[in-house]
């Protein structure tokens, strides 16, 4: 337990530095409902990701994150709907999130295609003080108990496929700001939640016969934070593509840089893996962060035939 006190001011640092409040994931581009409803049933087809995050390797108490998202098309090609379930663990912090995501498309043909959505969520924010290991066991500051609260939330998006080879898309999952704080006190400064929007573009430029070159963009942008941002260059090769990331950010030549793996194992499932090289101190006491992804197609594709149904939709 004794990293924990190592990485606790790191991560108090960096929380007040950049006010980031939202777990990002490094393959962002196959997971885009979980920060813009307007994805849900995007794809015309029902999808399951899983992904698993472990944020600075040989921390102890770093933050690790789990998710779980399912969309698909309702009724209609127009309408779509999605949950997501993640969990973030930061030392005794404990963090669970549930939400439901409903997307129109106000356009939907060939060359474009429009999508708004709407989502309700609820969060549960905890720490587990039961769970720490005081210097001094004698501390009244820590008691032997857990502490937990509840927060609903509302968020929006849109979402927008131009022809078969650009996508591009603005949101914001988290619109009430509310007050996280858990002492009663009226007179202590609380914390609270901050509005995180987020836009994303991104493509595919096709090489040669069953190579493309794609790319994708996701800018954050957080209130009194500095603008953030995640750049994606991937080539693919028939089932597997690879790429390189660059998160912006952090101490002069950004955050990090990231190497990012995929394989289409079969039409309707898919693999995936993210290893992240930090460029801040941090990279002196940790082995990295690194993704595992799976993502999974329910049924075939119905509706349209995308040049990059993974990456691009």
């Amino acid at each position: 337990m004794q990293k924990i006190w190592i990485i606790l001011p790191l991560i108090v640092f960096s929380l007040g530095l950049h006010a980031q409040q939202e777990a990002h994931y490094t393959q962002f581009m196959y997971n885009k409902q979980l920060i813009n409803p307007a994805y849900a049933g995007q794809r015309g087809v029902e999808t399951l990701t899983a992904i698993y995050r472990n944020q600075w390797a040989g921390f102890e108490g770093a933050p690790k994150s789990a998710l779980l998202s399912y969309s698909m098309p309702f009724l209609s090609k127009r309408v779509g709907i999605g949950f997501n379930i993640s969990h973030v663990t930061i030392g005794l912090q404990r963090d669970l999130n549930v939400n439901l995501a409903y997307s129109y498309a106000l356009i939907y043909n060939d060359n474009l295609s429009v999508r708004l959505g709407v989502m309700g969520s609820m969060r549960s924010l905890g720490l587990q003080f039961d769970e720490a290991d005081p210097l001094n066991l004698l501390d009244p500051s820590i008691e032997n108990q857990r502490i937990n609260d509840v927060f609903a939330n509302a968020g929006a998006g849109i979402y927008a496929n131009i022809g078969e080879n650009i996508y591009a898309g603005f949101s914001v999952p988290r619109l009430i700001s509310n007050t996280l704080g858990f002492n009663p006190d009226p007179g202590v400064l609380k914390a609270r939640e901050y509005r995180h929007f987020y836009g994303m573009v991104g493509g595919i430029i096709p090489l040669k016969e069953d190579i493309n070159l794609s790319s994708a963009l996701l800018i954050k942008y957080v209130q009194n934070a500095p603008l953030d941002a995640d750049l994606n260059v991937n080539i693919e090769l028939k089932k597997f593509s690879t790429g390189l990331s660059y998160r912006f950010g952090g101490e002069g030549f950004g955050e990090s840089v990231d190497l990012l793996l995929f394989w289409q194992a079969s039409p309707q499932f898919g693999v995936g893996a993210a290893y992240d090289l930090s460029l801040t101190q941090v990279r002196n006491y940790t082995a990295g962060s690194f993704e595992l992804l799976v993502m999974a197609d329910l049924r075939r594709q119905g509706f349209r035939r995308m040049a990059n149904p993974r990456f691009f939709m």
